[in-house]
């Protein structure tokens, strides 16, 4: 599947939970078909502590599937001289 969304678009998510919302793309994994969202898609992980790290909770960026997101706006394309 190609992908047509890029980092800096400006994308709205279509199904799921946060249906409607806008947001701009900050990064897009192809290989997972994954984008991850500004504002969107923050979650809690809570981590067991070991040896060299301590335990707690760690807020991670989960990504959303290109297939549940639809291109409003395109960033902006840099003009060639």
């Amino acid at each position: 599947m190609k992908t047509t969304i890029k980092t800096g678009d400006t994308v709205k998510i279509i199904t799921g939970n946060n249906k409607g919302k806008t947001g701009k793309v900050v990064k897009v994994s192809p290989t997972d078909k994954l984008a991850f969202i500004e504002g969107i898609g923050n979650r809690t992980r809570h981590m067991r502590p070991t040896q060299h790290q301590k335990g707690g909770k760690k807020d991670i960026h989960v990504g959303i599937h290109l297939s549940n997101l639809k291109l409003e706006k395109p960033a902006d394309k840099k003009e060639k001289k």
